[in-house]
C-alpha cells in the first residue's frame, strides 16, 4: 500500500515526470583531519513540521551555510528515492562541510521524516514548496552559528530555489543551480509526450495540447481522456496550474545575487542545451560544465555506470563538482574565519 508521502508525491510528481536539537554523530572528513558533524533541524509550518539535517564543519564558526533543495518526486534529503539509493545530496553536504561550508538538507513535505506534512493532493501547490524553502532560509539567517546564506537547487529544486530566493528578500546571498533546466514545465511535458506517444495517437496528442493550454491559462479541465488521466486527472490539475505559471528562464533572469549554473555532460534527464537556456537568460551567471557527470552528480559514461550511479552510494561524486561549487560559495558567501585551505580533489 502506498504511504502518505508516496501518495502525495506520486500524485503530483508523476504528472510532472510523465511530464534543532543537540549535536549528532560525527564522521571523518575525507579531505582532512577535522571532523564533520550532523545536527537535526526542523521548521513548523501551518500544515505540519518539516525535518532536515545540518552538516556542520569542524572547528569554530560562524560558517557560511547553504540550503540544498532536492529534485522532483519522492527524493529525500540524501538524494534518494525508493529503490534508488545513491546518497548524492548527502555526499555533497558532507564534502562542502569538509571545506568549511555548512549545509542544510531537508525532506520536502510528504517525504521521509516530513511525510506527515503532506497536504491533500488537491491542496498541494508548487508555491507551497517555494514557501517552505524560503522558511528554511529565514531560519538559517537568524541562526548565529552562520554568516551568509546561499541556496543550492538540484533538478526541479533549481526552480524552487529561484522562487525561494526572491521570497526570502535579502536573506540569500548566492544561488547554485545543479542540473536545473531552462525549459518550462509545459515545454518539457510536450517534448516527453512527443517522444512517447506513437504516431497513431495523434488525436490524443492534440487533446493533451488542448488540456495543457487550458491549465497554463489557469483553467481546470473537466473532461480528460482515460489514457491521459494519469497526467491530467482533476485532483492534480490545481498543482499543475501552479507549476505551469513559472518559467525558469524568466525566474533566473530576475535574480539579483551571484549565480552558478552547474551541468553534467552525461546527464540523461537534463541536457546541457536545456541548462544553457538558463545561461542565456542570465549572462552574468558563472557556468560550470562537469565532464561525464550525470543527473545525480556522479561520473557516468556508459549505461552500466549510469545504473550504478543511481543505485550504489559507494560511487563517488564526479571529480570537480564539489571543488567548483565550494570555490563559488567561498567567493560569494565568504570562507569561515580561520578556515584551512583545502587541496583540490584529484
Amino acid at each position: 500500500m502506498m504511504s502518505v508521502g508516496q501518495a502525495c508525491w506520486y500524485g503530483a510528481a508523476a504528472a510532472v515526470v510523465l511530464l534543532a536539537g543537540g549535536m549528532g554523530a560525527a564522521w571523518g572528513d575525507p579531505l582532512g583531519p577535522e571532523p564533520v558533524a550532523s545536527d537535526p533541524a526542523r521548521i513548523t509550518t501551518p500544515t505540519g513540521t518539516l525535518y532536515g539535517t545540518i552538516d556542520l564543519p569542524g572547528g569554530a564558526g560562524p560558517f557560511p551555510v547553504v540550503v540544498v533543495i532536492a529534485g522532483s518526486g519522492p527524493t529525500d534529503r540524501d538524494g534518494n528515492q525508493p529503490q534508488l539509493k545513491n546518497d548524492s545530496l548527502k555526499m555533497l553536504g558532507r564534502e562542502l562541510a569538509a571545506r568549511g561550508i555548512a549545509v542544510l538538507r531537508y525532506d520536502r513535505r510528504g517525504i521521509g521524516e516530513s511525510r506527515q506534512a503532506c497536504l491533500r493532493l488537491e491542496d498541494l501547490r508548487f508555491d507551497t514548496l517555494a514557501d517552505d524553502a524560503a522558511a528554511w532560509i529565514e531560519l538559517l539567517r537568524k541562526d548565529r552559528r552562520f554568516t551568509k546564506v546561499g541556496v543550492v537547487g538540484h533538478s526541479e529544486g533549481s526552480l524552487i530555489g529561484m522562487l525561494a530566493v526572491r521570497r526570502a528578500g535579502a536573506g540569500a546571498g548566492a544561488f547554485v543551480s545543479l542540473a536545473g533546466t531552462g525549459r518550462d514545465a509545459v515545454s518539457g511535458l510536450r517534448a516527453q509526450l512527443a517522444r512517447n506517444l506513437p504516431p497513431a495517437y495523434k488525436e490524443l496528442a492534440e487533446q493533451s495540447e488542448r488540456i495543457m493550454a487550458e491549465l497554463a491559462a489557469g483553467r481546470t479541465v473537466s473532461e480528460v481522456p482515460k489514457l491521459l488521466e494519469a497526467l491530467f486527472r482533476p485532483g492534480v490539475q490545481p498543482y499543475l496550474i501552479s507549476y505551469f505559471k513559472y518559467d525558469p528562464v524568466r525566474e533566473i533572469a530576475a535574480l539579483r545575487i551571484p549565480v552558478l549554473l552547474v551541468q553534467g555532460t552525461t546527464d540523461m534527464q537534463v541536457l546541457v542545451d536545456d541548462a544553457k537556456l538558463l545561461a542565456a537568460a542570465k549572462p552574468d551567471a558563472e557556468w560550470l560544465e562537469v565532464k561525464d557527470m550525470n543527473h545525480v552528480l556522479k561520473h557516468a559514461r556508459t549505461l552500466d555506470e549510469q545504473t550504478a550511479a543511481y543505485t550504489k552510494p559507494e560511487v563517488p561524486l564526479a571529480p570537480g563538482v564539489v571543488d567548483g561549487i565550494a570555490a563559488f560559495l567561498e567567493k560569494t558567501l565568504g570562507a569561515r574565519p580561520g578556515a584551512p585551505a583545502r587541496a583540490a580533489q584529484p
